[in-house]
């Protein structure tokens, strides 16, 4: 499967940018967003050197669309969401790392995302045959 480069992010990915309330403070748009009621934040790298870029786009749309279907992302839930491009494990992706706990999962696809979503963002258990690397966050 071909891989796109990085300098040619296809238009796609930035068509489903939402643009930010204008004149917003940080901390109104933190407070918008249930920073600080937040009890897990999942983050998914997109490609392109773990996937290709269209399958990181279709898992991040399908996590992001079930996530605020099940009323548990942002303001209205205790988990949170974030793209980015690399997270530094460029195999075996989609990759998403679920904090605090600092579980590492593998090969997200919309299917194992909504394993992860279910087991592990709403029920607390990771999911062991996708996780391969831990590094939890220290309690405070």
């Amino acid at each position: 499967m071909a891989r796109a480069s990085k300098a040619g992010a296809t238009p796609a990915l930035s068509s489903t940018r939402v643009p930010k309330q204008k004149g917003q403070s940080p901390e109104q748009a933190a407070q918008s967003f249930g920073v600080g009621c937040l009890t897990r934040h999942l983050f998914i790298c997109l490609g392109p050197d773990c996937t290709d870029l269209e399958d990181g786009e279709r898992t991040w749309l399908y996590l992001k669309g079930r996530m605020k279907e099940l009323n548990i992302t942002g303001r209205d839930g205790p988990c949170y969401r974030t793209k980015c491009q690399c997270l530094r494990i460029c195999t075996g992706g989609p990759i998403c790392v679920v904090y605090p706990e600092g579980t590492w999962y593998r090969n997200v696809t919309p299917e194992n995302a909504e394993r992860i979503i279910q087991e592990h963002l709403i029920g607390g258990r990771v999911v062991e045959d996708l996780c391969f690397a831990r590094n939890p966050l220290p309690a405070t």
